[in-house]
C-alpha cells in the first residue's frame, strides 16, 4: 500500500469463550511491509489473535480490517492471506510442486502462469530442484521452506506465521530465522509473526507486541522493548533482569538519588523512567530494573565517576556460556545476576568483585501497590 495506511488493523478486538476471555479488547496496527511479532508465554492470547486475523476464529467484539476493508465476516479463503503453521500442514500425497501450486489452482490462475510462479517461489526459498519430491523425502528445514513458498506464491496481502520455526533444531532454527527475515525483506511483504521465543522476536521484528493474559503489555521496537520495558512482566519475560525496590531521596547533578534497602544509595537517570510512567518525585517508591549484562564486574574498586554506583560483591555461582558468563553475585542483602564477556578467564566462585552500575542503565517502574 503506497498510502502508508496500516495493512492490518484491529479495533477493540476481543475473544471470549464462554466466561473466559482469551483476548482483552485490543487495538493493533501493522504498517505496509512491516514485520510485527506477537510475543508472549503460552496462553497469553497471541495465537488466538493471529487466528482471528486469519479468519480461523471469529472475534467476540471489535473490527478487523485488512487494507482498510472490514473482514469480520469474510471467510479465510477470501482474505488473500499466506499462512505458515507450526506443523507446516503440507499435503503428504502431493509433490512439492503441487503443494506450492495448490493456492494458485484454487484461485484459478492460468496453467501457463502457475509453472513460472511456482519456479520463482522455489528459487526464492533456494529449493528449485525439489519440485518432484514428496514431503516425506524432505528434511524439516526443507519442509518449512516449502510451506513458506506455498504461502508467498499467491502474493498475499499479509503473511501470517504461527511459530513456524519451533519444530526445528537449534542450529537450523537460527539459520531459518535469518533466511525468513531476508525473504520477507526482499519481498516487502507485510508479516504478522507469533512466537514465544524472545531471541526470535528481537532478531526479526520491526515491532514487537508483548502480550500477557490476553492484554498488550507493550508495543514498540525491539530496542525499546528491551532497553525500556514498560512493565515488570516485560522486564522479566525478555532477558535476564534484576529487580530491586527503592525510594527517591532527591536529586544531585541531574541524577536521582535512590535508597535501596540492604544495598545503599544508587544513582539513576531520570530519563530511565519507563514509557507511560509518571515523573518520580521525592519520597516515591519505585522498582528498579537492571539488565544482567549492564552490571559490570571488575577485580578492583575502579575509578570513581559521577555517573555510576560502585558496590562490593562476591561471586556465588558461575554459569559459563562460552564467550560470556552469567554470574550470581551477592551484593549487600541481594543476589544479582551479571552477564559479562570473558576477556581471559571468568571469575570464579568466591571471588570478591566490584560491581559498577551506571545511572543510565536503570529503568524505573512505578512500585506495584
Amino acid at each position: 500500500m503506497s498510502d502508508g495506511k496500516p495493512v492490518v488493523e484491529l479495533r477493540e478486538v476481543a475473544k471470549r469463550y464462554g466466561s473466559f476471555t482469551a483476548v482483552q479488547p485490543m487495538d493493533l496496527s501493522v504498517d505496509p511491509g512491516a514485520f510485527v511479532t506477537l510475543l508472549g508465554p503460552s496462553g497469553c492470547g497471541k495465537t488466538t489473535t493471529l487466528r482471528m486475523v486469519a479468519g480461523l476464529a471469529a472475534p467476540s467484539a471489535g473490527d478487523i480490517l485488512i487494507k482498510g476493508a472490514r473482514v469480520n465476516d469474510v471467510p479465510i479463503h477470501k482474505r488473500n492471506l499466506g499462512i505458515v503453521f507450526q506443523n507446516y500442514a503440507l499435503f503428504p500425497h502431493k509433490t512439492v510442486f503441487d503443494n506450492v501450486a495448490f493456492g494458485l489452482k484454487y484461485r484459478k490462475v492460468a496453467k501457463a502462469d502457475i509453472s513460472g510462479r511456482v519456479a520463482r517461489a522455489l528459487d526464492l526459498v533456494r529449493l528449485p530442484q525439489m519440485a518432484d519430491r514428496f514431503p516425506n523425502q524432505l528434511s524439516g528445514g526443507q519442509q518449512q521452506r516449502i510451506a513458506l513458498a506455498r504461502a508467498i506464491v499467491v502474493e498475499p496481502d499479509v503473511l501470517l506465521l504461527d511459530e513456524p520455526l519451533s519444530a526445528l533444531d537449534a542450529n537450523l532454527r537460527e539459520e531459518m530465522r535469518v533466511e525468513l527475515k531476508k525473504i520477507q525483506h526482499q519481498l516487502g511483504i507485510t508479516t504478522l509473526f507469533v512466537t514465544h521465543d524472545q531471541s526470535e522476536a528481537l532478531a526479526m521484528s520491526d515491532k514487537i507486541i508483548v502480550m500477557n493474559q490476553g492484554r498488550i503489555e507493550q508495543a514498540a521496537s525491539p530496542e525499546e522493548i528491551y532497553t525500556r520495558p514498560a512493565s515488570e512482566f516485560v522486564a522479566r519475560f525478555l532477558g535476564n533482569s534484576n529487580l530491586l525496590d527503592g525510594c527517591v531521596l532527591g536529586r544531585t547533578g541531574g541524577r536521582l538519588r535512590l535508597a535501596v534497602p540492604d544495598l545503599g544509595e544508587v544513582l539513576a537517570d531520570p530519563e530511565g523512567v519507563a514509557p507511560g510512567a509518571p515523573e518520580p518525585r521525592d519520597g516515591d517508591a519505585l522498582r528498579l530494573v537492571i539488565r544482567a549484562e549492564k552490571l559490570q564486574l571488575t577485580n578492583g574498586a575502579g575509578a570513581d565517576d559521577t555517573d555510576s554506583t560502585r558496590l562490593a560483591g562476591r561471586i556465588e555461582a558461575v554459569d559459563y556460556q562460552g564467550q560470556a558468563a552469567r554470574y550470581f553475585v551477592t551484593v549487600g542483602g541481594h543476589s544479582l545476576q551479571a552477564i559479562n564477556a570473558i576477556d581471559q578467564r571468568p571469575f570464579a566462585q568466591g571471588d570478591d568483585v566490584s560491581v559498577r552500575l551506571r545511572a543510565r542503565d536503570i529503568v524505573l517502574l512505578p512500585h506495584p501497590q
